[in-house]
């Protein structure tokens, strides 16, 4: 049975499929703008917690351990595995400073592969052998008045994120720089 279809006449059939595609197409972005737009704001309470290494400053935890860094409610808590938490009043939080670093990872192993390398490859090694950290450093103070400072190591891109949870909740984060240029300013008036 051949079936005859006229030049610029289309089968129904492949309009159909053609339809029911674009339909498709549309329900997919629909669901995926509905989806979007049902999402809930993150409250400002929210619990926020990272890895951290604790490197000094909190009093009841001891330097250089890992343990996970929480903001909750009003306070930054630093907690070590099964152990209780040590915390600070976000309403005593001064300053948050941020800044970086960088380690050689590897060890021994890395450092004989650098050595062996031909023709200054150890070089090219050096560039690959290194993982970089941010470092958060709080200053604070206590219920006394006496000021403290606590520094955090996180993984890099990490340190930002604290710093902004912690300003979005009321820490005044202040410019060394700012301080600096003031104390200055302060010593040539006072030698006139």
């Amino acid at each position: 049975m051949n079936c005859f279809v006229p030049w610029g006449h289309k089968d129904t059939r492949s309009g159909v499929r053609l339809a029911l595609r674009l339909l498709a197409v549309l329900a997919c972005y629909s669901l995926t703008a509905l989806a979007q737009t049902t999402n809930k704001p993150e409250s400002a309470n929210t619990p926020f917690t990272i890895q951290a290494t604790h490197i000094l400053g909190f009093e009841s935890s001891k330097n250089n351990s890992n343990g996970s860094l929480s903001i909750q409610d009003d306070s930054l808590r630093f907690q070590l595995s099964k152990k209780p938490a040590a915390q600070v009043k976000i309403s005593s939080i001064q300053d948050v400073l941020l800044g970086g670093e960088s380690k050689q990872v590897g060890g021994l192993p890395m450092t004989m592969g650098k050595a062996a390398a031909p023709y200054g490859g150890g070089r090219v090694v050096s560039l690959f052998a290194h993982k970089k950290y941010d470092i958060v450093t709080l200053e604070y103070v206590d219920s006394v008045g006496g000021i403290h400072w606590a520094i955090f190591q996180l993984n890099q891109g990490q340190g930002e994120l604290v710093k902004k949870e912690l300003i979005a909740r009321g820490v005044g984060a202040n410019s060394s720089e700012g301080q600096s240029k003031q104390s200055t300013a302060e010593v040539t008036n006072e030698n006139k």
